[in-house]
């Protein structure tokens, strides 16, 4: 069976997708005026006092006019209101001069090297960011649109397989459908407020998840700027100046290129990840296989079986269904916040890696070293400590002392009765083992045999064997060596024996001292004790420390990576509206003021947690608010004025950002690919869209400082001007969502209803008949908007139907201005809808799960 010729729409099932078109304007910047834009120049210039006077001195034509302004007189800051007067290039010659001044600051010998740089960074940055924020205006539309799906029937779709049967042939045929998708575009993830995921439940088959994931394959692969906002698909236009936006425009047009172009690549590549396909051939993939029997049952002809897949034909509509006035703000770094706590991650991962001891054996000494840290003061003083000991605090370990130093050994020469006549004695030397002589010293006396003169030495000394009655040795002689005079027995070490020589000494009292110090190798021994212990130390404690390192990178990753959507794109918003606040209000803005915060701690206040406001009372007293309320008028305003859901953010590369931060943001990588676009991002250009209604006021803010006042100012600029048509204009054509319970005789219309009018007709006070080409799909009670916008002079108008006499004439309640149109160029007339103005509408196909059997069809007809 084929579907009927007419299939019906299911509007009930309509999928939405809101869009969204963005202008810029181009309109001539006003010298006098952008208050906004200057106060920012002021505040980031951080002009000092001393500075001021300098300059005065030098300047006094330039600075004395703006001294209340550059360093007001008291602490609180100037107001906004007091900028728009100041001519531009006023300010222009004041950044020069201030970096002029700081730059020979800078490079006087005196000057703190670091901290004149810096502030001449600041003095340049500051200047140029004045000539990049006034250069270009900022004011801009954005069209609200959205992109309505809406399944509109079934139809057959191209020949997938045929089977060929002869009479009487009967096969066996496999009918396999299969859909190989793609991550990167098939994997779609929808959050909601409850955070479940539901990939792989979404059929890739559906229009509208498809369009969503083309949209976002479009945005990884943009060079030029990655879009995020309340607003999921964005498109710009050519610059212009102010005109209408209706179906005829050129942002229509552009919006309508986009749109079918993002729907029917959507479309495509639904249709390329599903397939059917009648064979035996295992696929990769999801599959469905079901086996049929084929016969032919005709004994004289063949028979063809033709299968053909069943398309899902869906009407898709491109609605504009609202108009808002926008500014545009640059901000470098909108992630600096985010990037911390990768920062703290590269440096984490920088600790890693192999144990490395570059301790030298010989730097274990016992020796006391300049440099070593000092003890505390002590009463008496603390000696330092010993360089070992200092490398063993170090890295906490446990070290054996060295050999301690012995007190000098002393050995009585024992002999006996002497011998009259010569006599030899040897006498042991018992040194502890792990040293050595360093020298020996003989002392005492002795004396020969009565008539006798006595000789005495040491063999290998240079002691003299010198006759002697008698022969005494004062402490501290030191015995020499015979061969070269050093010191004798110089190194030995363990048992070592003298041979000491009597000639005709009949008594001796004589005591050899043997001073000793540790081995070479028992000091060395003692270095690789201490080294190992040091090495094994270290290496435990290092060994610990990665353990605890590699915890606290996991432990950061996960807190980095498992993350929600929407806690994600929660957090992206909030970095943009702090930004943009600190754009605004100045980088200084007090939110909480330095006095509030003193006393807070002086309180005792937990303000690394914010729990200051815990208990029944307020806090501290009143008038420590006094800075904060300075604000209160200007946070208020610039949270109601703007549409918060729909600000729109241009993500650009890593390139602009500091060059010496390129290679850290190319790095950054997270699994969410709008958050790893949002990390790298090195600026971002925020378009700001203002709520309706607050047009006018927001450009008295930033073009005159003052703070929610819709009423024109004495000389309005060509801002205002277009900021109260771009209210005017939205009023007309988009009259809105209509009130929940209207009442039984409210006109409620879902589409707009579009005619032209070739005729002239004039103002008028009283009813008047306009000509048109179809009066068909008007409504009697209904608003109608009739003519153009072509510029800020224009003669469009919003009048009342109050007749429809025939199907080519509408009777409206009067006109207010003058419509000439013509058989070549006529005048429109609109009658709005709920749903906006309907400005494209076309077909796109999606595969279904469906198969169309046919036999022996006229495949001369088939595509």
């Amino acid at each position: 069976m084929f579907p009927p010729a007419t299939a019906p729409v299911l509007d009930q099932s309509t999928r939405e997708i809101e869009k969204a078109t963005f202008v810029p304007l181009d309109v001539e910047t006003p010298s006098v005026g952008q208050a906004l834009a200057k106060a920012a120049f002021v505040r980031r210039l951080q002009l000092r006092p001393d500075e001021a006077d300098a300059l005065g001195d030098q300047r006094p034509e330039l600075i004395e006019p703006l001294r209340d302004l550059l360093t007001p007189p008291s602490l609180s800051p100037a107001p906004l209101s007091a900028f728009a007067a100041v001519p531009m290039h006023t300010l222009r010659e004041l950044g020069e001069a201030v970096v002029a001044l700081r730059r020979r600051r800078a490079e006087e010998p005196q000057a703190t090297r670091g901290t004149a740089l810096q502030a001449l960074q600041t003095a340049v940055v500051a200047a140029k960011g004045l000539e990049a924020n006034t250069a270009a205006p900022r004011m801009g539309l954005m069209n609200l649109e959205r992109l309505e799906m809406t399944p509109a029937g079934i139809e057959r779709g191209e020949l997938v397989a045929t089977i060929p049967l002869a009479p009487q042939e009967e096969t066996a045929v496999t009918y396999k459908e299969w859909s190989v998708q793609k991550k990167e575009f098939s994997s779609i993830v929808t959050d909601s407020l409850e955070t479940f995921s539901e990939t792989g439940v979404t059929d890739n088959t559906e229009l509208s998840q498809s369009t969503a994931s083309q949209q976002q394959h479009s945005n990884q692969f943009n060079i030029t700027g990655t879009v995020s906002g309340g607003i999921p698909v964005i498109s710009g236009s050519v610059t212009s100046g102010f005109t209408g936006q209706d179906a005829a425009s050129q942002s229509a047009t552009d919006s309508r290129k986009h749109a079918t172009t993002l729907t029917q690549k959507a479309s495509t590549r639904a249709r390329q990840e599903h397939k059917v396909t009648i064979s035996t051939t295992t696929v990769t993939g999801t599959s469905q296989t079901t086996t049929r029997t084929l016969r032919n049952p005709s004994t004289t002809n063949p028979i063809r079986i033709d299968y053909f897949s069943l398309m899902r034909k869906w009407r898709v509509r491109l609605y504009r269904y609202g108009m808002r006035q926008t500014y545009d703000v640059v901000l470098p770094e909108p992630a600096a916040t985010m990037r911390r706590a990768y920062a703290e991650l590269e440096a984490l991962k920088a600790q890693l890696g192999p144990f490395v001891f570059n301790i030298p054996h010989n730097d274990v000494t016992a020796e006391v070293r300049k440099g070593d840290p000092e003890p505390p003061e002590t009463d008496p003083p603390t000696p330092k400590s010993p360089h070992y000991l200092v490398l063993a605090d170090q890295y906490d370990a446990q070290v054996p002392p060295p050999p301690p130093d012995l007190p000098p050994q002393t050995y009585a020469v024992e002999t006996g009765p002497l011998p009259q006549g010569r006599g030899v004695t040897r006498m042991p030397l018992n040194i502890p083992a792990g040293y050595e002589i360093v020298s020996i010293t003989i002392s005492g006396r002795m004396t020969s045999f009565a008539g006798h003169l006595g000789q005495f030495t040491i063999e290998g000394t240079t002691l003299p064997f010198d006759p002697f009655p008698e022969r005494v040795f004062e402490p501290g002689t030191v015995l020499k060596r015979d061969t070269d005079g050093g010191d004798f027995m110089a190194g030995a070490g363990g048992t070592s024996v003298l041979v000491l020589v009597f000639d005709q000494v009949s008594t001796q009292s004589l005591l050899l001292t043997a001073e000793v110090r540790p081995t070479r190798a028992a000091m060395q021994r003692w270095q690789f004790d201490v080294w190992n212990a040091l090495y094994t130390a270290a290496q435990t404690n290092y060994y610990a420390e990665q353990q605890d390192i590699a915890g606290r990178i996991a432990a950061l990753e996960a807190r980095l990576g498992d993350v929600d959507t929407l806690t994600l794109r929660r957090e992206e918003s909030d970095e943009i509206m702090k930004s943009v606040l600190r754009y605004l209000l100045g980088g200084r803005f007090p939110s909480m003021p330095k006095d509030v915060l003193d006393a807070f701690v002086a309180a005792k206040v937990d303000v690394a947690h914010g729990t200051g406001f815990e208990g029944d009372t307020i806090g501290p007293d009143s008038t420590l608010w006094t800075t904060v309320r300075q604000y209160e008028d200007v946070v208020r305003f610039v949270n109601q004025a703007i549409e918060w859901e729909n600000v729109v953010s241009f993500l650009y590369s890593y390139f602009w950002d500091l060059p010496q931060s390129w290679r850290f943001i190319r790095e950054i990588e997270h699994p969410d690919a709008n958050r790893q676009a949002f990390l790298r991002a090195g600026s971002a250009r925020v378009v700001l869209t203002i709520r309706r209604g607050w047009e006018t006021r927001w450009v008295n803010f930033v073009e005159n400082g003052v703070i929610d006042d819709p009423n024109a100012p004495e000389n309005p600029s060509q801002y205002w001007t277009i900021a109260q048509e771009i209210a005017a204009y939205d009023d007309r054509n988009y009259p809105g969502i209509p009130p929940a319970n209207p009442g039984r005789t409210a006109t409620r219309l879902e589409d707009a209803v579009f005619t032209t009018s070739a005729a002239s007709v004039g103002p008028s006070a009283r009813p008047v008949s306009i000509p048109v080409a179809s009066s068909s799909g008007f409504v009697v009670g209904a608003q109608v908007v009739i003519g153009a916008v072509h510029g800020l002079e224009h003669s469009q108008e919003a009048q009342t139907v109050t007749r429809i006499p025939d199907g080519t004439h509408l009777e409206v309640a009067r006109l207010d201005q003058a419509h000439t149109g013509s058989p070549t160029a006529p005048f429109p007339v609109m009658q709005p809808g709920e749903k906006g103005e309907l400005i494209a509408e076309w077909a796109e196909y999606t595969p279904t799960s469906g198969t169309d059997i046919a036999v022996t069809s006229n495949l001369s007809a088939i595509s």
